[in-house]
């Protein structure tokens, strides 16, 4: 995409999140109370906890989310979001520690939105982040590929 497209196409992005300020309300991925337990969760799926690090109002988020983690959370992805501002939703992180979504990104140095993170049960990164959004177009095809990745990385359950 050249760069006038590609402003034309956050401007457009932009414009329509903004004339529609209940867009992003509504397709807002759930904040997991514990990652440990929804590692854990994730895991007896044999399924990578995907987590979106989002920034309230960021256009760029709300594609990720609303094209593509919300359909493959219906279809049984375990996407979940944390906010780079948010202080005050606690959060328990991978070893039960209290915490916040800022406090997180910080940890994790994902405070560029959207980043796209895949972990195993235990909080470790499986497979390469996905950091903003430099070529709509291919997204799609990139958390695929992450997501085969992470996949391929996970221990085999037992009995399979």
């Amino acid at each position: 995409m050249s760069p006038i497209n590609r402003r034309h196409f956050s401007l457009g992005l932009a414009a329509s999140a903004a004339a529609t300020g209940a867009w992003a309300r509504d397709s807002a991925l759930p904040v997991p109370a514990s990652l440990q337990v929804a590692g854990r969760d994730a895991a007896q799926k044999g399924e990578p906890l995907v987590l979106l690090v989002s920034l309230p109002g960021c256009p760029y988020c709300e594609l990720v989310r609303r094209s593509y983690l919300l359909p493959m959370r219906a279809e049984g992805l375990h996407a979940w979001q944390i906010n780079v501002t948010d202080h005050l939703q606690p959060v328990r992180d991978f070893a039960g520690v209290p915490s916040s979504g800022a406090a997180l990104a910080r940890q994790w140095q994902a405070t560029f939105t959207p980043t796209v993170l895949f972990f195993d049960a235990r909080g470790n990164e499986i497979a390469k982040r996905l950091v903003g959004v430099a070529v709509p177009d291919f997204y799609g095809a990139y958390l695929d590929a992450e997501l085969a990745t992470a996949r391929g990385k996970l221990t085999p359950r037992r009995g399979t």
